[in-house]
């Protein structure tokens, strides 16, 4: 439960929901979103450890500062994982582990084409699952999931452009590996985290939360 809440605080954090500077009480989370005050504070305690909210002195826990050098990063962590992933990947792809992938794409167009936001989100997270186990880096793959847990999900999957761009970057890298070009698998995995950071911060920019930045 605390990761769940953990989960709804960092995709609010994410997009803007609250800013930085503004406090989370603990009763009053709770009570929005239906839960008991323990997972709440858990969950607090997590994104503490973070850096996404701070423990301020008779404040209690607030809003940490987002800044769009933060989000450039965190976006660039995650393309330059899944660059090396895809590589390793190119190396020793399969024609039958393509077709997987193939038919993962083809599950995430079902389900932007039926507007299913849950589902687009899962049919994403399941296109990725599949392709960072046919590159056998476990660890690599861990950590790249471990850092996708900032990205805003549901922000991506409300806007239709991002669901066919998407599924086009997929297309793109599926015919990379059936070419076995590395080179291009790497650069267009490394696009669609790109594009992910282009959206967010031009989602960001037109909230207040970078009104002071120059």
């Amino acid at each position: 439960m605390s990761e769940e809440v953990a989960s709804i605080l960092r995709h609010k954090i994410m997009t803007a929901g609250v800013l930085p500077g503004e406090r989370i009480r603990i009763d009053e989370t709770a009570l929005e979103l239906g839960v008991s005050v323990t997972p709440v504070r858990e969950a607090l305690l997590t994104l503490r450890g973070e850096g996404m909210v701070l423990l301020a002195p008779h404040r209690g826990y607030e809003v940490a500062q987002l800044t769009r050098t933060d989000v450039d990063d965190l976006f660039w962590l995650q393309g330059e994982a899944a660059a090396r992933i895809a590589r390793r990947t190119a190396a020793v792809v399969t024609p039958t582990q393509a077709d997987e992938l193939a038919w993962a794409n083809a599950q995430f167009r079902s389900a932007l084409r039926s507007g299913d936001r849950a589902a687009l989100t899962a049919a994403e997270f399941e296109f990725h699952r599949t392709h960072n186990q046919i590159s056998g880096n476990a660890k690599l793959a861990w950590i790249l999931m471990s850092t996708t847990r900032y990205t805003p999900h549901e922000l991506y999957a409300s806007d239709p452009e991002w669901g066919a761009a998407t599924a086009e970057l997929h297309d793109e890298l599926i015919a990379a590996y059936r070419a076995g070009d590395a080179d291009a698998a790497a650069a267009c995995i490394r696009r669609e985290f790109t594009d992910g950071a282009d959206r967010l911060i031009k989602h960001l920019a037109q909230t207040p939360i970078w009104r002071e930045e120059p």
